[in-house]
């Protein structure tokens, strides 16, 4: 899954591609860099960040998800207000990446009616208030009885089980500790029978962990990317397509051959 910010204050990319065309064209890059699917988000999520109204938010996405669909590329719309999914889905968005998990009350019957994809994400908090200071029982338990919860909500009001995919919220009211026990345990959210989606990319956790500022996390996403395979991760929300679709590749190539530590590969 490539991200599409059409955003002038995402944490790592704010304002490349405000524009339309230039994020029209980022886009298409993705797609051919291997993305299987574009995410196209009009609101940054970072913490801290400040809220955008529906209208504003319709203006930025709008245009982008109508062109990659009209394109033939599959186009999900990372929002979550059900206004803005709506003209989403009727300009050809087919997924509705919910990072509030049915947050606005009206979401989960619109994409029952769609017949849309929806990603329900875990977040403490909201983005203004996630990371003060937050603290969990046990964070993978915590982060499963929420994703438990809200995929019933969204099955009570008619979407489709299997249109449901899950994501813990990697950085999105976690600590350090916590951001790797949710990797870690990865196979613990996947026994709830969705697909789980992994958000790692360029994140500041990884920042702490290496030191390095955002342009330069490539190498610590692909770890957490390849780890993120190797416990059970089936989609990958990603900056750098290429290199994580390589890196995820040769994991998965690995892990399909049944190698183990200290068993030489045959060939």
């Amino acid at each position: 899954m490539g991200i599409v910010n059409v955003t002038p204050d995402s944490f790592s990319d704010g304002g490349q591609f405000l524009d339309p065309e230039a994020a029209i064209a980022h886009g298409e890059e993705l797609a051919a860099a291997g993305a299987a699917v574009l995410d196209v988000g009009g609101e940054s999520t970072r913490p801290g960040a400040a809220e955008v109204s529906a209208e504003e938010e319709i203006e930025r996405v709008v245009p982008v998800v109508t062109a990659l669909a009209r394109a033939g590329h599959r186009v999900s719309v990372d929002t979550s207000k059900a206004a803005v999914a709506e003209r989403a889905i009727q300009a050809g968005a087919e997924i509705v990446n919910d990072v509030t998990a049915l947050g606005d009350p009206d979401m989960a019957a619109l994409c029952a009616e769609a017949r849309c994809g929806l990603v329900l994400m875990h977040m403490k908090g909201t983005p203004r208030t996630m990371q003060d200071d937050p603290v969990y029982d046990d964070v993978v338990a915590d982060v499963r009885a929420f994703l438990t919860d809200r995929m019933t909500a969204a099955i009570g009001a008619g979407v489709a089980e299997s249109r449901i995919w899950l994501d813990p919220g990697i950085g999105f009211g976690k600590t350090v500790a916590h951001n790797l026990e949710l990797i870690d345990r990865l196979g613990e959210l996947r026994g709830l029978g969705r697909p789980v989606v992994l958000g790692a990319s360029r994140k500041s956790f990884l920042g702490k962990l290496t030191g390095r500022d955002v342009e330069d996390r490539l190498a610590g996403s692909l770890a957490a990317a390849v780890m993120g395979v190797a416990r059970g991760a089936d989609v990958l929300r990603v900056h750098d397509v290429a290199a994580t679709r390589d890196a995820a590749l040769v994991a998965r190539s690995v892990l399909a051959r049944g190698i183990v530590a200290g068993e030489p590969a045959a060939g």
